[in-house]
């Protein structure tokens, strides 16, 4: 009986055809999910750029009023516990790219304000500057 095959009775493999059909089908259904993968990536970090952004403001305005002054750096707002560690801007990887707008008024010089210093835009298209 040595004529037709040598495989073992009981003993199947795929096809290397059934392989590629395997293959094409993950292929396509990665296609599809991938651009949403990354697009979800991108709105995660803008939403912790927003919530950030509002902490941090919210540790602006709670300093001035207790102290009657702004503070003078981030740093400022740790150390005084108003918020744990000064957060890393999501996109641009950094704690040091904040862009700081100091205050207007004379008698209460400091941080008014904070904005991220990351450049280019967001998926609605507001940069990321006027976030």
């Amino acid at each position: 009986m040595i004529g037709k095959s040598q495989r073992s009775p009981g003993i199947r493999g795929f096809t290397l055809i059934e392989l590629l059909v395997v293959i094409s089908i993950i292929a396509t259904l990665l296609t599809i999910a991938m651009p949403r993968y990354f697009q979800s990536l991108e709105r995660s970090k803008e939403t912790v750029l927003r919530e950030d952004l509002a902490v941090m403001r919210d540790a602006i305005d709670k300093y001035k009023a207790d102290l009657g002054v702004y503070p003078e750096t981030l740093l400022v707002l740790a150390e005084k516990g108003y918020i744990r560690k000064v957060p890393q801007d999501p996109f641009t990887k950094s704690a040091e790219t904040w862009v700081l707008e100091q205050s207007d008024d004379p008698e209460s010089a400091g941080i008014r304000d904070v904005r991220s210093g990351a450049e280019g835009a967001g998926i609605s298209g507001t940069p990321f500057e006027e976030f």
